[in-house]
């Protein structure tokens, strides 16, 4: 009896603090600090609070099981310690079929519960967008991005307009020197992103859009979502695919409609029109090249 008491009163103001701590909390703090959210509460994007909801609830159940574990440890630690005076192990507790039941069963429903919630997100992350405002192919090379405008159809590409991008160039302080490709998106708008490489796998990840997918030679993903905030985000790739890993970065620019038309009109203007393909050399969209294909810096 003396043991619950004291258990009792621990349980208590814990459980005060806890609810005290909680409800102070900021959007940050509340979404697990990842990133893609400000402090007013607003998202990247219309899944970005899904993801977070996931992450941090799958946190909080595994850190209630660790503290209910460690705080058994703790007991059986404290109330079944060899007091003064004992000798020998105290006595042994065997085949307590409740115990065990429990031991098989909480882990199992605990799996099943993270299987099911994450398949439930997952199946609204990959579910595309029959009829997006933009479609625009993001393509993967060794180590840059090239970034296609198609309209709201993925697979034509003949009224595209489009930018290539080089890797990211350093100094010897690890600054990038150079412009890394942009990828430019409307605020508010359904966009569909088909991923594609040119050559190894790759991933697409928008840091603060808190998802990433493959890019895989020969076989075409897909992304569909809504950007729910101008500003601009980091991007890289997340999947080791050579020597300049590492340098294959890009920016995200997300703009309000009207700016994004008029950059489309930009590339237009440029004459960076057509599918992007029929103009594409690997040679000449290294970085430091001289015109003849032959890199002055980095192999790419």
């Amino acid at each position: 009896m003396r043991v619950k008491r004291r258990l009792r009163w621990a349980i208590v103001p814990l459980g005060i603090a806890t609810a005290i701590t909680l409800a102070a909390c900021s959007p940050t703090t509340a979404n697990g600090f990842l990133p893609g959210f400000d402090e007013e509460g607003g998202q990247a994007t219309n899944q970005t609070s899904m993801i977070a909801g996931l992450w941090t609830t799958s946190w909080i159940v595994v850190l209630a099981v660790g503290v209910i574990t460690w705080a058994l440890m703790g007991f059986a630690a404290i109330a079944y310690r060899r007091r003064k005076g004992q000798s020998g192990l105290p006595v042994q507790l065997r085949y307590n079929m409740p115990i065990e039941m429990f031991f098989t069963i909480a882990p199992v429903i605990l799996v099943l519960g993270f299987f099911a919630f994450t398949a439930r997100d997952q199946a609204i992350l990959e579910t595309q967008y029959e009829d997006p405002d933009v479609c625009i192919t993001a393509i993967g090379k060794q180590w840059a991005w090239d970034f296609q405008y198609t309209g709201n159809d993925c697979e034509d590409p003949s009224d595209a307009v489009w930018t290539m991008g080089v890797q990211a160039q350093t100094d010897a302080e690890g600054n990038v020197i150079n412009e890394v490709p942009e990828l430019v998106l409307p605020v508010n708008q359904k966009v569909t992103l088909k991923l594609e490489s040119r050559d190894v796998i790759h991933s697409f990840w928008i840091i603060d859009f808190l998802y990433k997918k493959d890019m895989i030679p020969e076989r075409d993903n897909y992304w569909s979502f809504i950007p729910t905030k101008e500003g601009e985000f980091a991007g890289k790739c997340a999947e080791l695919c050579g020597q300049y890993h590492s340098m294959m970065l890009f920016n995200v620019k997300v703009v309000s409609q009207d700016e994004y038309q008029d950059y489309l009109a930009e590339l237009e203007a440029a004459g960076q029109t057509g599918d992007i393909d029929d103009v594409y050399d690997r040679q000449q969209n290294l970085p430091g090249t001289d015109g003849s294909g032959e890199a002055e810096g980095a192999e790419n």
